[in-house]
């Protein structure tokens, strides 16, 4: 990994480095609506535990159920197409319902989450192939994990940079002002945090991808995309939910060249703020992991199969409704 493929840098990647806390700033009145919210949903926990709080969570989650009609019609769409042999209306009803109190509660949650104590956090994730991680990582390249647009990762990564690991992600440039905002205060409270390296969706050059993985690092990535995202970026056809569709592969090949354990990761939101980590073993052994056009393909079809079986066992862990 002395030299950075000529083709690479023209093209492959999709990130950009931006370090945690100097995006784009945010306005006087998202800030002080954050403030307000963050001081009384943390005095909610104070007072009544994170069960408390996950139980206020479920109670607004419900509320906006029932209210917002347009988001519950588009989250019944998506499970339209996640179980193209019908659901009851019971299921349908209940599916949606869960989606909304799971989303309310880990935004509940992350808007504190520099306020709840380290090894409380620690303690509410279960690890499962973690292992995995930790036998790629002893060689040495790095690792890549693939995730998928369900669940709650942004808890997942902080809690990896909490335990230590060098971890670095991929995601949309337009940010959030929440994200931008939580950064901060993690920052200011979380040593550890600093070392989260993030890359924005939009840059042509990957160099930086590469060094992640020469300095035995972490890279998360999504690459279920499910809009247009330009000329440039490399895609591959795969076969989801009975319907095709291009998925981003600029990562995956970086990762193959690298010579990096590729695996495949999923975040579980239990009850009251618990959850499960869960880390595949490789997709394919690092030795055959050829940035070849038939090895690229055979593995996203294994991520795309992977993420139809976790959907349908989790269906109210949709994300981008």
């Amino acid at each position: 990994m002395s030299q950075i493929p000529a083709e690479a840098a023209r093209g492959v990647g999709e990130g950009e480095r931006a370090d945690p806390g100097v995006d784009r700033p945010l306005s006087l009145l998202s800030r002080a609506k954050f403030e307000l919210v963050r001081a009384l949903l943390t005095a909610w926990a104070r007072c009544f535990s994170l069960s408390g709080l996950y139980m206020l969570g479920q109670f607004f989650g419900t509320f906006e159920y029932l209210f917002d009609y347009n988001r519950r019609r588009r989250v019944r769409a998506k499970l339209s197409q996640i179980f193209p042999e019908g659901l009851t209306v019971r299921q349908s009803r209940l599916f949606t319902w869960r989606y909304f109190c799971r989303i309310r509660c880990d935004k509940m949650l992350y808007l504190i989450l520099d306020k709840v104590p380290r090894q409380k956090l620690l303690s509410r994730i279960r690890w499962h192939g973690k292992e995995n991680l930790d036998t790629a990582l002893a060689n040495g390249k790095g690792a890549y994990i693939m995730l998928a647009h369900y669940g709650s990762h942004h808890v997942a990564g902080f809690m990896l940079a909490l335990l230590g690991y060098r971890v670095s992600g991929v995601r949309d440039p337009k940010e959030a002002p929440l994200r931008q905002y939580i950064q901060q205060k993690f920052l200011a409270t979380f040593p550890e945090a600093s070392a989260v390296r993030v890359y924005y969706a939009d840059n042509k050059f990957p160099r930086e991808l590469y060094l992640e993985f020469k300095g035995n690092g972490i890279l998360c990535t999504a690459l279920d995309i499910e809009r247009f995202r330009g000329e440039r970026l490399k895609t591959c056809p795969v076969t989801i939910f009975g319907q095709q569709r291009e998925f981003l592969t600029g990562t995956l090949q970086i990762a193959m060249r690298c010579g990096a354990p590729i695996m495949q990761g999923f975040v579980i939101s239990r009850k009251n703020y618990y959850y499960r980590w869960e880390l595949s073993a490789p997709l394919i052994d690092p030795d055959q992991a050829k940035d070849e056009p038939e090895i690229v393909a055979r593995v996203m079809q294994k991520y795309a199969d992977n993420i139809e079986r976790h959907a349908r066992q989790h269906p109210d862990h949709l994300m981008k409704i």
